[in-house]
């Protein structure tokens, strides 16, 4: 049975005064996909995932969510229907502890606290909303962090903050933007697992610049280029694609691996 279509952009654009940053990308996203979006920088991948989330609004273009218009729906629209993101840059209030950082992004979109009255006039930590939050910190490994100063972490522990915050508001589509970056060996090891685990239990789409580290983690790659998506398939098939080579290592580099390629073809 095929699986559902549950996030689609149908030849969505845009532009910013006369420079175009994502070109015409039509792309879909399948239930339980594990799916990837690699490319130099300046590709354009942040900007769609801006255009994903309702960030930014498409100069032209239709974006879908399990088969609702929601081009022009907000950001926290979309988030109630199920998707939610990172950023490539840590998003964490650094003068909050670990659990007011989860407490304020779950009551945001808690509907027995986000009406303004109730927020105002109700507990500052309402125990259903901690609840989830504790759930979520142990989820990413960092419970016993609940009571710390975000400033006093890690960065590593911030990128899982960061998760957990995502994680607590129960999303059916999870948008990783580049979760690696900045992270120590040790940290990547770690955050890695962490998605491997994320993955198995919803969609997931990843924005990455180190190739190798998700070339086994997503089962679908694509490629973007000028704002363009110039491949999209199996990791190891793209990864194989001489455009693809070309625009991440060069002409010299696609010549070598091409001519590679038609010696082993030669040998069989």
């Amino acid at each position: 049975m095929p699986k559902e279509v549950i996030l689609e952009s149908k030849s969505v654009s845009k532009r910013f005064g006369d420079f175009t940053a994502v070109d015409r990308v039509s792309y879909q996203l399948l239930q339980g996909e594990a799916a990837g979006i690699i490319g130099p920088n300046g590709a354009g991948k942040s900007t769609f995932f801006n255009l994903l989330t309702g960030l930014y609004t498409p100069t032209e273009g239709q974006i879908s969510l399990f088969s609702q218009d929601v081009t022009k729906m907000r950001a926290d629209q979309r988030v109630r229907l199920g998707v939610v993101r990172t950023f490539q840059l840590v998003s964490v209030f650094d003068t909050l502890s670990v659990l007011d950082n989860l407490v304020l992004s779950v009551a945001r979109f808690d509907p027995k606290v986000s009406k303004k009255y109730r927020f105002i006039l109700g507990s500052a930590h309402p125990s259903h909303v901690v609840d989830a939050c504790i759930a979520a910190l142990e989820r990413v490994g960092i419970r016993h962090l609940a009571q710390e100063m975000t400033a006093e972490l890690s960065y590593g522990d911030k990128r899982k903050l960061e998760i957990a915050m995502g994680l607590a508001l129960k999303p059916k589509v999870l948008l990783l933007d580049e979760p690696l970056a900045g992270l120590s060996d040790g940290e990547i090891t770690e955050v890695l697992e962490l998605v491997r685990q994320v993955k198995k239990e919803l969609t997931l789409v990843i924005i990455e610049h180190k190739i190798s580290r998700i070339v086994d983690l997503v089962t679908r790659l694509s490629v973007m280029h000028e704002g363009k998506l110039i491949a999209d398939g199996p990791p190891h098939e793209v990864l194989q694609d001489a455009t693809v080579r070309e625009v991440y290592w060069g002409p010299e580099c696609s010549r070598r691996f091409s001519g590679l390629a038609t010696e082993e073809k030669a040998e069989v």
